[in-house]
């Protein structure tokens, strides 16, 4: 009976080694991806909120332009003198490291 008791005790040490493995793992997880992952989207949304007239972006399919009005949910830039695109915000990507050459 004794022995019984024992091999007991054993599997519940090495039940709570394996809990411990698993909360690991999922806490790396949440720090390594989910984490940067909501924080980029926290970053971009107060990105694209701050949008103003004058700001050099960058689109998601790569073409760089100054915003010339923000709406709502739409974004007017100008490519080139008096070629105007009207954009959806989301399809902004990011500032442009360089102003456009005038």
């Amino acid at each position: 009976m004794q022995t019984i008791l024992l091999q007991a005790q054993g599997s519940q040490s090495a039940m709570i080694y394996q809990l411990l493995m698993w909360a690991g793992i999922i806490g790396v997880f949440y720090f390594f991806m989910i984490r940067p992952q909501q924080k980029k989207q926290k970053d971009q949304k107060a990105f694209l909120s701050a949008l103003k007239k004058g700001d050099e972006v960058v689109t998601i399919g790569g073409l760089h332009a100054t915003v010339v009005s923000v709406y709502e949910s739409t974004v007017t830039v100008e490519v080139e003198k008096g070629i105007k695109l009207k954009f959806d915000k989301s399809a902004i990507s990011r500032k442009s490291d360089t102003p456009a050459a005038a």
